[in-house]
């Protein structure tokens, strides 16, 4: 295996581990509001809060894990700059106003998260409540455009750069799938809460699960169909994009069967594959392109990655850093696995 080759790989894990991990994370933002509270107890240490019982089941879930699951989304970017300078610099540029939105919703979602405990009285609680849930829906929406239009094809100008526009944005291909990867992470964040909560949350979990997974599907489907009818995705492999989308239905719909019978840790696992695999869509399914031009041609692997000196000095980063980010990842599972309220006191 070439060294291209290998950081190429490097740069799609780490891209489906922050889908997969920062996806429930989201997920479990944006159905905070329909699964009730985590008990009817008061929060110990709650300080100043007044009102309403502060708790949340579906933020207890993710409470353990919350933030470290970011560090996924760092070393992606890390890579990009170091492998892949010539991607970095065109992605970016061209994406730029989907990526400032990304980004302004992680700083809304961890703000609200840490202050709604601390807020005084149940208007100022329901309004963190409130930017939570955006700051969970806006990246999952935009990452899903950002899906989509690296699915359809990215403008570009006549200098060589690329360029988004409102239009591509809010075209009927990319809205879509910002629409299906929202549908897909709110399900796959059920699942997780499903498989950390007691059981009365964990029923609630398993039914709104079902749910979006199947309208996940739905849109998924929509999007097929907008391809099929060439304003959707242009793949240059198409019996390798066949496949992977075939891969996303049957992942779906294991999820969507093992949610509706209880078993949650088959239901997670399933839904960990179809948030993952659409990265590993964008990869094989347009290869040897990293960056593919709506007109046709873009960018390549040749041309977006970096001389074979770099590469090799890079190495120490994937062989330390990114063992580091596994390991650490494992031991908090480990540490706190269980569902919320048995073994640990897990909630904001």
């Amino acid at each position: 295996m070439s060294l291209e080759t290998l950081w190429l790989a490097l740069l799609g894990l780490l891209l489906a581990g922050y889908f997969v991990l920062g996806g429930y994370d989201y997920g479990a933002q944006m159905l905070s509001p329909f699964l009730g509270s985590a008990d009817p107890g008061p929060r110990p240490g709650a300080g100043t809060g007044t009102g309403p019982d502060r708790r949340n089941a579906a933020l207890d879930a993710i409470a353990p894990f919350f933030l470290g699951n970011e560090v996924w989304l760092v070393a992606f970017a890390g890579v990009m700059f170091g492998a892949f300078p010539h991607l970095e610099g065109s992605l970016l540029s061209g994406l730029y106003p989907l990526i400032v939105a990304i980004l302004a919703g992680l700083v809304l979602g961890n703000a609200a998260i840490q202050l709604r405990g601390r807020s005084r009285g149940a208007r100022a609680a329901k309004v963190w409540n409130a930017l939570v849930v955006l700051g969970g829906a806006l990246p999952a929406v935009c990452w899903g455009i950002v899906v989509g239009l690296l699915l359809h094809g990215v403008p570009r100008r006549a200098d060589g750069s690329f360029h988004v526009g409102a239009g591509d944005v809010f075209g009927p291909f990319a809205l879509t799938c910002g629409v299906a990867t929202a549908l897909l992470f709110a399900g796959h964040g059920a699942a997780f809460v499903a498989l950390r909560s007691e059981p009365g949350t964990a029923t609630a979990a398993r039914r709104l699960g079902a749910t979006l997974l199947a309208a996940a599907g739905a849109a998924g489907a929509l999007a097929l169909l907008l391809s099929v009818f060439g304003a959707g995705a242009s793949m240059t492999r198409t019996g390798t994009s066949v496949v992977l989308f075939a891969l996303v239905v049957a992942a779906l719909a294991a999820g969507w069967w093992f949610l509706g019978r209880g078993r949650d840790t088959l239901a997670f696992t399933a839904t960990c594959l179809a948030t993952a695999l659409p990265v590993l869509l964008i990869g094989a399914g347009q290869y040897p392109y990293l960056l593919s031009a709506s007109a046709g041609g873009g960018i390549t692997v040749d041309d977006a990655v970096a001389d074979g000196a770099t590469l090799k000095v890079l190495i120490g980063f994937g062989v330390v850093v990114v063992p580091l980010i596994l390991l650490y990842q494992g031991w908090s599972w480990w540490a706190f696995r269980g569902r919320t309220g048995r073994r640990h006191p897990s909630y904001f």
